[in-house]
This record gives structure tokens, C-alpha cells and sequence, in this order.
């Protein structure tokens, strides 16, 4: 198996600077679980923060199968929720369908995907509202102080089929302002490569995420990113990549 390449990591402090000049930026666990105890509304230390983190992890073993892959895969299994962040405040929004212009998906664009919502013990934590707070601030940094509206999906991506493809849409944009991308578990995969490329030039980058609660975070409309297949380590043992992708995006959803 071929080294994985290590991700470029940005410290806290230099975050909002990377992210204007190249569009992207990577953290380690011990960065995200900083930005995340600035948003606590409750006095709590690093540790029990990332804990609190780690709370959240075993909700991935109870995802339903994604029924809308065009490619006929069994691969992904997923669920969906949506929130308005504004300043302090994050507000749990009536369930609602996953909706992409085919601009920004080819493949599943234009598809109004109706996926089963996330555990009401999840979003009730207090680790994972302070999340959404410290996102939110990351995007008020790079665009402006305002409401946000957020798309949260929990994805794992298995070797049901023999591969598993995270991003079966290939390199694309999402259409919004800010996405990051944490990673939560890799269980016995290799492959799972991401790519971030300028999307006015061809510079680009390759790095695999494989730090729990680790992140890349991307400005939406200045890169264009996708990750490579997966496929098992050892031939008929389990094996799977999950990840929490959150959106934020100005104005409104997509499709309002």
C-alpha cells in the first residue's frame, strides 16, 4: 500500500488568513477542538470537549442506506438536517429535502433527496451546537456577519460493492459559501485520497484525512474538491470512511 500523503496543517490563529489567501484549510483535532470551546455556553476544558466530540461518534453506526445514487451503488449511507446559525443562536429547521442545482451536481442534481433526518440525541448535544457556533464564525470571518443556513450530513462510505466512492459526482463545487469536512473514522479502507483544486487555475492539492475530528474546510467558491474511492485493506473484512460534511451558505437554502 502506497504512504499517505499528510494534510498541510493550518494552526487555529492562522485560519481566517489561509482560508482568504488559498481558499482552503486544514486542522488537526486539537485546532477544531479550540475553535469549538470558544463557543461553549458552558464552562468546560479541552478534554471534556473532545469527548464530548467523540460522544457523538457511535450515531454513525446507525445511518439508513442513501436511496438515490444514480449509480445503482449500495456504498453510502447517510443522514440529513438542517439549521439557521445566527450569531449564538442554532435553530433546528422543519426536515426538508436535500436539493443541488445540476451546476453544482451533475449527477444528482436537480433531485429533490429526501434523507432520514439526524438523531434528535445528537443534535441536542450541547458539543454539537457549539460546532455549528464555531462554522458559523468561520464563515462570518470570510464573508461577513450574518445568518447562516446549514446543511449537515453524516455519511459513511463503505466496500459493500467492492468500492466505495465518497464523491461518486466527481470534482464539484457545492454551491454555497463554506464547507468542511470532518473526518470521523477510518475502519480498515485504503484509498479515501482528498483533492482540492483553484477553480480559476490548475493549481491543486492531494492529502488524505485520517485524524478523527480533523477537517478541511473549504471556501465554496474559490475551490473545487472531491476524494477518491475506497476499497478494503483486507478482502472480506469491514470496512468503511465516515465523515460529517456541514454546509453554510448565505441568504437561504439551496432551491429556497
Amino acid at each position: 500500500m502506497s504512504e499517505l500523503l499528510a494534510p498541510p496543517l493550518t494552526a487555529l490563529v492562522e485560519l481566517n488568513a489561509t482560508l482568504a489567501q488559498q481558499g482552503y484549510a486544514v486542522l488537526d483535532a486539537d485546532a477544531v477542538t479550540q475553535g469549538v470551546s470558544h463557543c461553549y455556553d458552558i464552562h468546560s476544558n479541552s478534554l471534556n470537549i473532545h469527548e464530548a466530540l467523540n460522544h457523538l461518534m457511535p450515531s454513525w453506526s446507525d445511518l439508513p442506506p442513501d436511496a438515490f445514487l444514480k449509480d445503482g451503488g449500495r456504498y453510502r449511507r447517510r443522514r440529513h438536517s438542517c439549521f439557521v446559525v445566527n450569531d449564538a443562536e442554532v435553530s433546528l429547521q422543519p426536515h426538508r429535502a436535500h436539493w443541488q442545482p445540476v451546476a453544482y451536481n451533475a449527477l444528482h442534481g436537480g433531485m429533490q433527496r429526501l434523507f432520514a433526518p439526524m438523531d434528535a440525541q445528537v443534535l441536542a448535544q450541547t458539543a454539537w451546537q457549539a460546532l455549528l457556533r464555531w462554522l458559523a464564525q468561520v464563515a462570518s470571518a470570510l464573508r461577513g456577519q450574518q445568518p447562516w443556513y446549514v446543511e449537515a450530513h453524516q455519511f459513511r462510505i463503505d466496500t459493500t460493492d467492492g468500492i466505495g466512492r465518497p464523491t461518486p459526482e466527481g470534482a464539484h463545487r457545492d454551491g454555497v459559501d463554506l464547507v468542511a469536512v470532518f473526518m470521523i473514522e477510518r475502519q480498515g479502507v485504503k484509498g479515501g485520497e482528498t483533492r482540492v483544486f483553484d477553480a480559476r487555475s490548475p493549481h491543486g492539492q492531494r492529502f488524505t484525512l485520517t485524524q478523527p475530528w480533523s477537517v478541511l474546510l473549504l471556501d465554496d467558491e474559490r475551490v473545487i474538491h472531491e476524494t477518491t474511492p475506497i476499497q478494503p485493506q483486507t478482502l472480506g473484512q469491514p470496512s468503511h470512511r465516515d465523515t460529517l460534511v456541514v454546509t453554510l451558505r448565505a441568504g437561504a437554502f439551496q432551491g429556497d
